[in-house]
């Protein structure tokens, strides 16, 4: 797709998925959504990017930065991806990963599709359960046609045992937020090879979209990646 054409929603959708990244769904910004004048225009179409399940895994472990050993290959990887993406639809490419700037992502997921918060505070989506991450956004001029939200109610609701809160090795949610120091410092302790190599315990406890769970290599990858971010 060129800049001359004027993309549908589904065209920026299927162009993304042939490099390897979903479309997580679109919005028509709001001014309280906080998102940016681009060279002197203003955005009419925010369209998120990123995984669901482990269905992108294997393009980017097939690609440069994922053997290249440099650091942060998934974030050098979507970077490329996104700003490619970006340039051929005349779009501007934004990253939850670059700030400051810090752009509410997660505030721009809510509005792009109907999650809810799980108490782990990862976004329970309605297929993919907790397994699901973003990428990018693509910022574009044009107010691009969507479908209204699907409705839906969360699977947390009427969880009962929430597995997800007692499992966890390092007590990190047994607050009503997550201790990121408390994680931390089981990650670095002899009791945390479990979590670095296989991933969050908590997240794998959830029962919910089982069938989309990562893989241990994807979830140990993102572990390893908390760890470098808090060393």
């Amino acid at each position: 797709m060129s800049q001359t054409e004027h993309p549908t929603y589904e065209g920026v959708c299927t162009a993304a998925e042939a490099v390897g990244l979903a479309c997580r769904g679109a919005f028509h910004p709001l001014v309280e959504d906080g998102v940016p004048i681009v060279d002197g225009w203003q955005p009419r179409t925010v369209v998120l990017l990123g995984f669901t399940g482990n269905e992108q895994w294997p393009v980017f472990t097939a690609s440069n930065e994922y053997h290249d050993g440099l650091p942060h290959p998934l974030d050098r990887w979507s970077k490329r991806i996104v700003e490619t993406l970006a340039e051929n639809l005349g779009a501007r490419a934004l990253f939850p990963f670059t700030g400051p700037p810090w752009w509410p992502f997660q505030r721009w997921a809510r509005r792009a599709e109907r999650l809810y918060e799980s108490p782990l505070g990862i976004l329970m989506h309605p297929t993919y359960g907790l397994w699901h991450a973003y990428r990018g956004a693509l910022l574009l001029r044009g107010e691009l046609a969507l479908q209204p939200h699907q409705n839906w109610t969360s699977p947390c609701t009427s969880c009962v045992t929430t597995p997800c809160l007692t499992a966890c090795p390092a007590d990190a949610l047994a607050g009503n937020h997550f201790a990121a120091e408390s994680c931390r410092k089981h990650l670095f302790s002899n009791q945390g090879a479990h979590c670095i190599n296989k991933g969050c315990i908590a997240r794998y406890a959830c029962p919910f979209a089982k069938e989309h769970r990562y893989t241990s290599v994807q979830a140990g990858f993102h572990v390893r990646a908390f760890i470098t971010q808090h060393r």
